[in-house]
């Protein structure tokens, strides 16, 4: 199946916006729809499903944006991302972005040439609308390296940097 290619850019974030800084996700993805163009497509879910590789199968390029508990409180990450199942089976509700890359690419045969993983370290997940102090401190870090990233995909044919 020959998959037509839409966007240049891809972003998927991931989050809830009542669990502090789970919102990121949610909070990056509304500042580049702000600050976007045609080239690039906007998806933000509380979680990542299945339903979102068609729209992998079909991007140049991906950038997907979370929350990171695994990192630094306030720590900016962007690392490259390549398609893997963790686990034998996947789960049906909620996927990672390697999972999510694999998904696309075995139900399509198609996947973005680049994909990267934008984080930011959680301070704090727990019931709020309010970002942590080291989550907030981090919004215009990670803005400028999104929005640099973004302008260097686009003028390099989506080459990351």
């Amino acid at each position: 199946m020959k998959i037509e290619l839409t966007p240049r850019i891809l972003i998927l974030a991931c989050g809830n916006s009542l669990r502090s800084d789970d919102g990121v996700g949610p909070w990056l993805a509304e500042w580049v729809e702000e600050n976007s163009n045609a080239d690039i497509r906007v998806i933000s879910r509380q979680q990542w499903t299945p339903e979102l590789a068609y729209d992998l199968a079909r991007a140049e390029s991906a950038i997907f944006i979370d929350c990171s508990l695994a990192s630094s409180p306030g720590a900016v990450n962007l690392l490259p991302v390549h398609a893997a199942l963790v686990n034998q089976a996947p789960a049906t509700h909620h996927l990672g972005a390697p999972e999510l890359l694999a998904l696309s690419q075995d139900l399509y045969g198609s996947q973005p040439r680049n994909a990267l993983l934008l984080t930011i370290g959680a301070g704090s997940v727990e019931l709020g609308e309010e970002f942590s102090p080291q989550a907030a401190a981090a919004l215009p870090q990670a803005c400028q390296l999104l929005q640099n990233t973004i302008e260097q995909m686009l003028s390099a044919g989506s080459e990351p940097a």
